[in-house]
């Protein structure tokens, strides 16, 4: 029997072709006719064999799945999607016939190269749904750390500026619109040092922090220097000064989180050097500092130390820091130090440099006493000591304590000396941690049978951590997780992501994508197979799944966080520039909209970056009306594994659109607030 033409395949390693239609011929059964006495027969037996191609022709055309050849290479696509052009026509699966595609294009056009930037109003389309633009007033908005909104809690440590989401009748039915003039960032590494003024235009940065050399304004772009408050002569050189009192070459040290970033430059330097940095501030009066820390292709997330735990597990981070951050470390009986204790593996650093550290030299220049200062210092001392911390070393402008490898000493201590803060409740999880108040309590670590063991167990060095079986694992904490299903779940996202990136060439070229989401990260596979490439993944694992596994993935030397995306993410609009969607809509389903959720995968998503979902076809197909809807260009193509899984994956690019420029009248903007 006949079939479509080659060119009406799909084939993974090329965009899809486009055709003009697809046509189905059969070979007729060659007939010999005898004598004439027979042509009834023949007659009967055509019309016979025609009914049953017939019949069978119907069933094939409302078949949702295709079959095919079982080669990778002849794959072709069970659900052939329309892509957003202004002469197509709606898809519909169970149509009677198979529609066109065209190329889905993941490129960009509107770089340093680009000479003309367009804006884009909405239309209404063809979709059945439309989300016009919002105002240009919500281009840098944040849902949850809306400042308006903010101001009706309390500012007794700084509870205001923690989360606070708008109520279901508050949320924007709209897109976030670019600034005009917008353009895609920089490659990296160039972009660790530049970044266009259009994308942040905000000038406040370069006056008020000219003298500690953040960041400068030249012509239509910011250049970051690398300086910083305690580090005029640039990050690079201040790391080497703390590469001087501990190991930051050796691979031991490979997680880090900076309290009170910045433009996050201490966290772009580490990069060079192989360490992994989170770095958090709020959105406070220093406007827009973690919008220029991802502009930089650097992890950011928005966030404070107030009343709540930060949303990262136990025993995460090799390292911890602060330069100059303006915590309180000694107030509230030390519960903010207590937090960075539970966040630090054993045997981590916590680095304080700034206020009050050789206060002796810069007392005057803070503007602060003597006493002052002394008093504050012999506080933070008293606080580490009392969470069993060793002091290590305190040189020039840098301090640098140490937590203990495991609480058999501390418990024995503490036990004579009857000390606070007091161990937590064992009943209580120390992983636990959205939405979580602190507690002025020391999160015990787990037991040891000698004091010279690591408790919970010893990571090995990066990179070597990354393919190993995590401790979390290999000690049976993570309950249904095997350390063999870890290296089978290790083994099935390098195949995927090498499928991955035969759909869209463009996630295997270096500097396209920089910034990258897993909104589902399990054990952190997606990200672990795209370690080698000039990009870095935030791992999320979701408030509502199964099993909390982000502990693992920071055994295994990559960052994340927790997010229940029934809610804003805490990040700048146009954050990422590569979005992957396992399962996410499954998860969610009869928890809250899918529009909320693909709304908000919208405003964090860049002007021509690229989403990847996995789902269930019925589900995808759902998702792909409303991307439709969303202006993005998108594709259902099948399975790695082939055309007869029921799980498919939906490739979409979102289109480049501004606000309109500021001498042009807003039109059809959604006035939801």
């Amino acid at each position: 029997m006949g079939g479509p033409g080659p060119d009406s395949l799909y084939h993974p390693t090329k965009k899809p072709s486009k055709v003009s239609a697809t046509t189905i011929t059969a070979i007729p059964s060659a007939m010999v006719v005898a004598s004439g006495k027979r042509r009834k027969m023949f007659s009967f037996a055509i019309i016979t064999v025609l009914c049953s191609l017939c019949y069978l022709l119907g069933v094939w055309q409302h078949t949702t799945i295709i079959p095919t050849s079982a080669s990778v290479s002849s794959l072709s696509t069970a659900f052939p999607c329309k892509a957003l052009t202004a002469n197509s026509s709606e898809i519909k699966i169970k149509s009677s016939r198979i529609s066109t595609t065209v190329p889905l294009d993941f490129t960009t056009h509107h770089s340093a190269e680009s000479d003309h930037l367009v804006s884009v109003s909405t239309g209404q389309g063809s979709a059945p749904k439309s989300y016009p633009p919002c105002h240009v007033r919500y281009s840098e908005y944040t849902p949850c750390e809306d400042q308006k909104r903010s101001l009706k809690f309390t500012r007794e440590r700084l509870i205001y500026r923690e989360r606070h989401c708008p109520s279901k009748e508050e949320v924007l039915k709209c897109r976030i619109p670019a600034p005009f003039g917008y353009k895609n960032p920089f490659k990296w590494p160039v972009s660790r040092d530049l970044a266009w003024y259009a994308n942040v235009p905000h000038k406040e940065l370069t006056v008020e922090k000219a003298v500690q050399n953040w960041i400068r304004f030249e012509g239509d772009r910011f250049r970051f220097p690398g300086g910083g408050t305690m580090f005029p002569h640039g990050a690079d050189a201040y790391i080497d000064d703390i590469g001087k009192l501990i190991n930051l070459h050796d691979g031991s040290i490979r997680t880090a989180i900076d309290t009170g970033c910045g433009v996050a430059s201490w966290g772009a330097y580490l990069l060079s050097r192989n360490i992994l940095a989170m770095s958090f501030a709020p959105r406070d009066t220093h406007e827009a500092q973690v919008q220029f820390a991802l502009e930089r292709g650097v992890p950011a997330l928005i966030g404070v130390m107030a009343s709540k735990r930060l949303p990262y597990p136990s025993r995460a981070f090799d390292m911890a820091h602060c330069s100059r951050c303006l915590i309180p470390w000694a107030e509230y009986d030390g519960v903010f130090l207590i937090e960075v204790d539970r966040v630090l593996r054993p045997g981590g650093y916590w680095i304080l440099s700034g206020p009050p550290i050789r206060w002796r030299k810069y007392w005057n220049g803070w503007e602060r006493t003597k006493e002052d200062l002394n008093a504050e210092q012999t506080s933070i001392e008293k606080v580490a000591s009392s969470l069993c911390w060793k002091k290590v070393v305190e040189k020039d402008d840098i301090a640098i304590w140490q937590k203990p490898s495991n609480h058999m000493n501390c418990k024995l201590n503490r036990k004579q000396l009857g000390q606070k803060p007091p161990f937590c409740p064992a009943a209580q999880d120390p992983d636990h941690a959205w939405y979580t108040n602190m507690e002025t309590c020391l999160t015990p670590l787990p037991e040891v049978s000698n004091k010279e063991q690591v408790a919970g167990g010893e990571v090995a060095k990066w990179p070597k951590r990354l393919n190993e079986i995590p401790p979390r694992i290999s000690k049976g904490t993570v309950s249904g997780v095997t350390g063999e299903m870890f290296l089978k779940d290790a083994e099935l996202w390098k195949r995927r992501v090498s499928y991955y990136k035969t759909v869209n060439n463009q996630l295997g070229q270096a500097g396209r994508y920089r910034n990258l989401l897993d909104m589902n990260a399990n054990l952190g596979g997606f990200a672990a197979a795209l370690v080698n490439d000039p990009l870095w993944v935030m791992n999320v694992v979701p408030v509502e799944a199964k099993i909390n596994t982000l502990g693992v993935i920071y055994e295994r030397g990559l960052i994340g966080t927790y997010q229940d995306w029934c809610e804003a993410m805490s990040t700048y609009p146009r954050t990422y520039d590569l979005i992957h969607a396992d399962s996410v809509i499954t998860m969610y389903e009869n928890r809250c909209e899918m529009e909320d959720i693909l709304l908000e995968m919208d405003r964090i998503l860049r002007p021509e970056g690229s989403v990847i979902f996995r789902d269930d076809v019925d589900v995808l197909v759902k998702v792909k009306r409303i991307t439709d809807a969303l202006k993005w260009d998108s594709q259902i193509i099948d399975h790695e594994d082939g055309p007869l899984e029921r799980e498919k994956l939906l490739f979409a690019v979102k289109l480049y659109w501004t606000a309109p420029s500021p001498h042009q009248p807003q039109h059809h903007h959604a006035n939801s607030q």
